[in-house]
């Protein structure tokens, strides 16, 4: 049977590039490649999934809501996407679920920021609520740093930086972990090595890979079910105490991580998106 595939992209990215190869390399797929800004075309009488790659957290959200509006299947869907791109919102699903992630607080002004850092301790994390590839994080070691930020953010930032998402830190010991989830499966993992506090491959971290243990994939898996499922990269901390969640990506980046993997992640990543059950449980 034949699956309609349509993939939704803004810049096409080595990513989208190998996705587009990988689709094409499958006999029961029928890839329609479609800018973003050209929706008209996609409906459920000529898509039977659309998989939306757009770069932009923003333009994600509003293409998969308009295409389920009009009942078109969308991985990963329009909740998810609201989930996975708002840290806050993550952050509350993962606590909802007693998925064990870093302390945090969340605060709408500059003095109740102020008193959540404290709450916290020092150093503690500063993060947008909305964002990607490590921007905008900052580290704050003291009072008299976390007083400067919060002045900056409160002056210069927009209105998402007036609403403070305080973490606890934790020492990564130079790597994180990133794990690829695809529905029920967590399929790769891989280390994310960086001498910089910050270990997003986007700002330099090299990558290895990291064979996958039961209590690392049961995690992954809980965390990707709890924010609704789908294709996801679930980022995690090590603790004393365990693995942490840290963070949950819906349009993951993986070009770096196929050579140290061992594995073709744009073809896994194609297979799942145009397998029944996929196209069936999108929404």
């Amino acid at each position: 049977m034949m699956t309609r595939v349509a993939l939704v992209h803004g810049i096409l990215r080595q990513e989208e590039r190998l996705l587009i190869d990988a689709f094409n390399s499958l006999d029961h797929v029928s890839l329609n490649l479609t800018h973003e800004s050209e929706l008209a075309d996609i409906t459920p009488e000529t898509t039977d999934i659309a998989f939306v790659r757009s770069v932009s957290q923003t333009h994600a959200a509003a293409i998969t809501q308009i295409l389920e509006a009009r009942g078109v299947n969308c991985l990963n869907s329009s909740a998810v996407v609201d989930v996975c791109g708002d840290k806050i919102r993550t952050a509350s699903v993962l606590a909802r679920h007693g998925i064990p992630q870093p302390e945090f607080r969340v605060a709408f002004s500059a003095n109740e920021a102020l008193m959540a850092i404290e709450e916290i301790g020092y150093p503690c994390v500063l993060k947008p609520p909305i964002g990607s590839w490590g921007r905008l994080l900052a580290k704050v070691h003291d009072r008299h740093a976390a007083e400067a930020i919060i002045e900056h953010k409160s002056i210069l930032g927009g209105p998402q930086h007036h609403v403070f998402f305080v973490q606890a830190y934790v020492s990564k010991m130079g790597r994180d972990i990133r794990v690829f989830v695809a529905g029920n499966r967590a399929f790769a993992a891989i280390y994310r090595h960086s001498e910089h506090w910050i270990t997003n491959t986007a700002r330099g971290a090299t990558v290895s890979g990291l064979p996958m243990n039961a209590e690392l994939e049961e995690l992954a898996l809980r965390a990707a079910q709890a924010v609704g499922g789908g294709l996801l990269a679930i980022d995690l901390l090590e603790s004393p105490n365990g693995y942490l969640v840290n963070e949950i990506n819906d349009r993951m980046e993986f070009r770096n991580s196929i050579g140290p993997t061992g594995i073709d992640l744009a073809l896994e990543t194609a297979l799942f998106v145009a397998q029944p059950q996929s196209v069936g449980t999108a929404t």
